[in-house]
């Protein structure tokens, strides 16, 4: 079975983000989106509720699983058997530092191998950093989030 991981805080998880996984969907057989702690971001959703709201936006994709993770990447890839890394590249700025994070990974993990997709035009411009700093400052944010999440965020604000 071909297993993908598609690792990130996700938080918050974005419409960019959702495009990647159902794009990478006729790829793999199945993709376990990693839903890992990111101590150096100022967060909008706890561990649990990024990965309640994700399991909400994929709940009819039966291929798609959200777990929480900590730890490298390649040794989570090796506890589930997945030998594939997705993950999404907007710029080249993006692409220089997957690049690096991926041949690391090789040397760490021989087995596995990363799969990089270009995000889609409309959606390169979307990161979850420009979605809290958006939120927090009282933007809206709508554009860039699946229905689900949004609602989550709008329910946390009353």
């Amino acid at each position: 079975m071909k297993t993908a991981v598609f690792p990130g805080s996700f938080d918050p998880f974005t419409l960019a983000h959702q495009d990647l996984v159902e794009r990478a969907l006729p790829l793999f057989d199945k993709i376990i989106i990693a839903v890992g702690y990111n101590a150096n971001k100022k967060g909008m959703l706890d561990h649990d509720e990024r990965v309640d709201a994700i399991k909400d936006v994929f709940r009819d994709k039966q291929r798609v699983e959200v777990v929480k993770y900590s730890g490298l990447t390649v040794d989570f890839c090796r506890k589930v058997d997945a030998g594939y890394i997705l993950r999404g590249l907007r710029n080249t700025g993006d692409f220089e530092f997957e690049n690096a994070i991926a041949q690391n990974n090789l040397l760490l993990n021989p087995m596995v191998e990363s799969y990089f997709l270009m995000s889609r035009s409309g959606r390169a411009h979307i990161s979850s950093t420009i979605v809290r700093d958006v939120w927090f400052n009282g933007g809206d944010v709508s554009a860039m989030l699946p229905v689900e999440i949004l609602n989550l965020l709008k329910k946390k604000l009353v």
